[in-house]
């Protein structure tokens, strides 16, 4: 059974879910952090996880 499991990434300044990655969860356990476009804030901006 594969252990990636599907992601969400939300700006950090506007939350708005910009984003679906994936990740396995038994090699990384912290929560991860991109620096991504966001089309409402029209810049790059970091991403972070969030909940589903």
């Amino acid at each position: 059974m594969s252990q990636e499991r599907l992601i969400k990434l939300a700006c950090s300044k506007c939350k708005r879910t910009n984003y679906w990655s994936s990740k396995n969860k038994k090699l990384v356990e912290r929560k991860i952090e991109l620096k991504k476009y966001c089309n409402w804030c029209r810049a790059q901006t970091m991403h972070k996880e969030s909940k589903k």
